[in-house]
């Protein structure tokens, strides 16, 4: 088994197709398939599931992917680490929750590379996608919280997917809206004083249990609701329809803009101000690439976190 077997495989998964991760590869159709059929028959497993509409992984195969994946993945930090100049186009992904401050990050991350020579990918997605995410490879940090209401499930899935979580900092939960909502002058803001205003939470998909979400409270009953997948229309509908949402409080303006403010949320005894715990994940006994150290350095910088 070599590395180009490995990278040939991967490419294919990646495409699902053997003609176009041929053409991304710059190699024949019938030198890959030649390398793929090599590799089964060393392994003594079928890999692939060949059609005329494409590829797709056998079990076998979607298993076999997450060792390739980390072995190429250490193959790929070695040569980040000893061949800087090297001809190699390194990958970096990051998948989050929808935190501003892990976009800004990013951002101060990437300024700090050539970026012709790496191919970066930043995911704003749901909670359970941010998990699979890094444990298929895909993105190599994770960003998301954990809480009183979901730490339990959460870490007993971030345990079995082979994941582990670096605490950054705690947070209140605060009410995100709109400068000129008619609570925004508030020095903090109750769960009855919301009532008449629509409650604002990223949709999570069919996996829509509550430890999932990423608001806090998310066990109450809201007389008005609306779920959305992306932080720009959340912050329209903040604006159209006098929205809120409950979060960190931990706000990006200059992505964000200033026309949002954060308001401490008010507990009572049914309640309560839950800490947020934010932190990041990352696949167990992997070295970091220069990349993922730069990103976690971001990360605190801008969380005012002192090493």
């Amino acid at each position: 088994m070599t590395l180009t077997q490995l990278n040939y495989f991967i490419t294919i998964a990646e495409t699902k197709s053997i003609n176009k991760a041929a053409e991304k590869l710059y190699v024949s159709q019938p030198s890959l398939t030649s390398a793929v059929q090599e590799l089964e028959k060393e392994l003594g497993i079928t890999l692939l599931n060949r059609s005329g509409r494409g590829v797709t992984l056998t079990n076998d195969g979607a298993e076999f992917l997450l060792y390739a994946k980390q072995l190429y993945g250490q193959y790929e930090t070695i040569l980040e680490k000893y061949r800087e100049n090297g001809s190699l186009k390194k990958k970096f992904g990051v998948s989050a929750q929808h935190y501003s401050f892990a976009v800004k990050a990013f951002v101060d991350m990437a300024k700090e590379f050539d970026m012709s020579k790496y191919e970066f990918a930043i995911r704003e997605t749901k909670t359970a996608e941010v998990i699979s995410d890094v444990s298929t490879m895909k993105s190599e940090i994770g960003v998301l919280y954990l809480s009183e209401y979901n730490r339990k499930s959460l870490e007993k899935m971030l345990r079995l997917s082979g994941l582990e979580f670096h605490h950054l900092i705690d947070c209140h939960a605060y009410v995100y809206l709109w400068k000129n909502h008619p609570l925004a002058g508030e020095s903090s803001i109750s769960f009855s004083q919301l009532a008449d205003y629509p409650c604002l939470a990223f949709e999570q998909g069919d996996n829509s249990s509550f430890y999932l979400a990423e608001e806090i409270l998310s066990t109450n009953e809201y007389p008005k609701i609306i779920r959305a997948n992306d932080r720009a229309t959340m912050l329209n509908l903040m604006v159209g329809l006098n929205g809120y949402t409950l979060c960190s409080g931990i706000i990006c303006g200059e992505l964000n803009g200033n026309e949002f403010v954060a308001v401490p949320f008010q507990d009572d005894e049914e309640n309560h101000n839950s800490v947020m715990e934010i932190g990041y994940i990352v696949r167990k006994n992997t070295i970091p690439g220069k990349a993922a150290k730069l990103y976690i350095a971001a990360l605190k910088r801008y969380l005012g976190i002192r090493e």
